[in-house]
């Protein structure tokens, strides 16, 4: 029986069921263990990905990105087989940074994005480890609110530490959206996917009670079919649909470049991240509208940058306007429209724009490359070039 059914059902006037029908029609546990989903659950079923876009064809070069990352922290209270944070040994091979950006830093980034020429996009409080680890983030909601540099500001979390005060702090800041990643639907899950014991009760209630407070701040949750389960993907839109604004069962994605997803969860991926179909992307359009600033105030030309080695410059040197429209990354973006993404050792093997449903470039491709092969050779870098010309 669909989900409306049920809703109508559920309508009718009392007299007209039965005591002990209506008893078994409104115990939500009875809906959900009998495979129903109600109707205001069904419409919240949608991926996190913003179905208006602009056509980036249409305004590349961009003066000001559309997109910000920052990392509060680039360490992780989870040890996720899913994800390169999460195996700390292969973390500490890179060298990279494991720990909180500090708020002077912070205040720096400010700075600098309030140099752009206009006001971003999306500021996103996010990259590589959990947001939450860092006892600043309502603060530096509030500041870069205080400081209007965008339009949303979003961030995404395991939501382990969404407990106690700390949900109503962050939407008082001036929090816009929250992702949150659920890595699991009982204790035995997360421990699986996660290494965490999480008192799964005690997690849902959490999420409860944020939801309650959480006002104008879209909360949007998710999770993959690889962890909870194909057979229980019910069980989750049920259990966690009152408690957000949008909801949905994506598939793993191997995103990370030189790191393999399926190897580590044993899985086999056929499908893109909300299953969309997988497409051959020659030219990456992140390079084009977002930048990333690593807790440690490094500066990563793309977010998926776990290992550090796509760095274009780093804010104690110099500005992020001037990193932004600087030689690393114009060479970058040369390189893509010249169709040589494939033979860079990081970006050819990254799958973010081939199943993640990303915003595609590559019709515009040819008009792009006449732009920016206007740009003066003394501003590129032969570096960066070079490593588009290396064979692999």
């Amino acid at each position: 029986m669909p989900a409306k059914t049920v809703v109508q059902i559920l309508m009718v006037p009392a007299q007209a069921l039965g005591q002990p029908f209506l008893q078994k029609c409104y115990n939500a546990h009875m809906l959900q263990r009998a495979g129903f989903m109600r109707l205001e659950i069904k419409e919240k079923i949608q991926p996190r990905i913003e179905s208006a876009r602009t056509v980036l064809g249409d305004v590349i070069p961009l003066t000001t990105p559309y997109v910000v990352f920052i990392d509060p922290s680039s360490a992780c209270n989870f040890k996720c087989t899913f994800c390169p944070t999460g195996d700390r040994e292969l973390i500490k091979s890179t060298g990279r940074y494991q720990g909180n950006l500090h708020l002077d830093q912070y205040m720096k980034v400010l700075s600098d994005i309030g140099e752009f020429d206009k006001r971003l996009k999306v500021l996103r409080l996010y990259k590589d480890g959990e947001p939450l680890l860092n006892r600043h983030l309502p603060d530096m909601i509030r500041m870069a609110r205080e400081a209007d540099v965008a339009d949303v500001i979003d961030t995404t979390t395991n939501g382990y530490l969404l407990g106690g005060e700390m949900g109503e702090t962050l939407v008082k800041a001036g929090l816009s959206r929250i992702n949150i990643s659920i890595d699991g639907l009982d204790e035995a899950q997360f421990w699986k996917f996660t290494k965490a014991k999480v008192d799964f009760p005690k997690f849902l209630a959490n999420l409860k009670d944020f939801y309650s407070v959480s006002g104008d701040c879209e909360v949007v949750i998710k999770t993959t079919k690889e962890i909870i389960g194909e057979d229980r993907k019910d069980e989750f839109l049920n259990t966690f649909g009152d408690y957000c604004d949008r909801i949905f069962v994506e598939n793993t994605s191997p995103c990370w470049p030189d790191f393999d997803v399926e190897e580590r969860m044993g899985i086999t991926i056929e499908t893109g991240l909300y299953g969309n179909e997988i497409l051959d992307v020659k030219t990456c359009p992140y390079l084009f509208y977002s930048i990333s600033v690593n807790s440690d105030l490094s500066v990563s030309a793309c977010f998926v940058d776990w290992s550090r080695g796509l760095k274009v410059g780093s804010l104690k040197e110099a500005s992020l306007k001037d990193i932004w429209l600087g030689a690393e990354m114009q060479s970058h973006r040369l390189a893509h429209l010249q169709g040589k993404r494939d033979a860079h050792s990081i970006c050819g093997k990254c799958s973010q724009i081939t199943h993640c449903k990303a915003d595609n470039i590559d019709a515009d491709a040819g008009k792009l490359l006449d732009l920016y092969r206007q740009v003066p050779e003394d501003q590129l870098s032969a570096k960066v070039l070079k490593a588009y010309e290396r064979e692999h």
